[in-house]
């Protein structure tokens, strides 16, 4: 799930007036499908009904984002929810306060495997896992950020099957929009992410959709 997150303790109003606090916004986005209520209320004019401009900037990855919203270089973000808690709580970076202003979305992630290994049967965990036992060594999977819903997703899809994500596999972490490229130059062996990323490794032949998010954690 991702969400519009902001810094805590601001108002949303100046003080003895309806005026916003701020009249531009910089909001970060990810090049994901829930970014198109942001990019849609900027593109339409809707921040102009409230007396706001929304400017939005593209981020490459959510640890540089999160890095933006810690330094106070952006106003908001559509990010994971697990960065807001991570950031917060100060892990991975010096807590900050923030706030969860709305919901993006619901699931829309997905769980690929590579195409080679779904040839050889890993259509599913236990066929991946079956596949681990038949042909030992060290595989890889990739999430987007080590607080974020990806990874849990990833994890415990992985440990539903036997498989335990902290010993018996490698994880690392990869910006969402170089994940189907990584796969397909075999840098990797599956990964998590949100679309349009999955579809994109689909298409391309790269990979194998195995689990929607939906299906993980439903």
């Amino acid at each position: 799930m991702t969400g519009l997150l902001g810094q805590g303790g601001q108002g949303a109003y100046a003080a003895g007036s309806d005026r916003p606090e701020k009249t531009e916004l910089r909001i970060g986005f990810m090049p994901l499908a829930d970014c198109a209520p942001l990019v849609m209320a900027s593109v339409l004019g809707f921040d102009e009904k409230y007396g706001i401009r929304l400017v939005l900037e593209r981020q490459h990855s959510w640890s540089a984002m999160r890095d933006r919203l810690n330094k106070g270089e952006l106003d908001a973000a559509q990010a994971l929810y697990g960065l807001l808690y991570g950031l917060q709580m100060g892990i991975g970076a010096a807590p900050r306060d923030m706030a969860l202003l709305m919901n993006l979305n619901q699931n829309g992630q997905s769980i690929v495997l590579s195409r080679a290994l779904a040839e050889r049967g890993a259509r599913d965990g236990a066929g991946l896992a079956a596949l681990m036992r038949a042909q030992p060594r060290r595989y890889t999977f990739a999430h987007t950020f080590p607080t974020g819903n990806h990874a849990m997703w990833l994890c415990y899809w992985l440990a539903a099957a036997g498989i335990d994500p902290l010993k018996d596999v490698t994880l690392v972490t990869v910006p969402p929009g170089q994940m189907a490229a990584n796969l397909e130059a075999g840098h990797m062996d599956g990964f998590c992410a949100g679309e349009p990323w999955s579809r994109r490794a689909l298409q391309g032949g790269a990979g194998a959709l195995v689990a929607p998010s939906s299906q993980v954690w439903p």
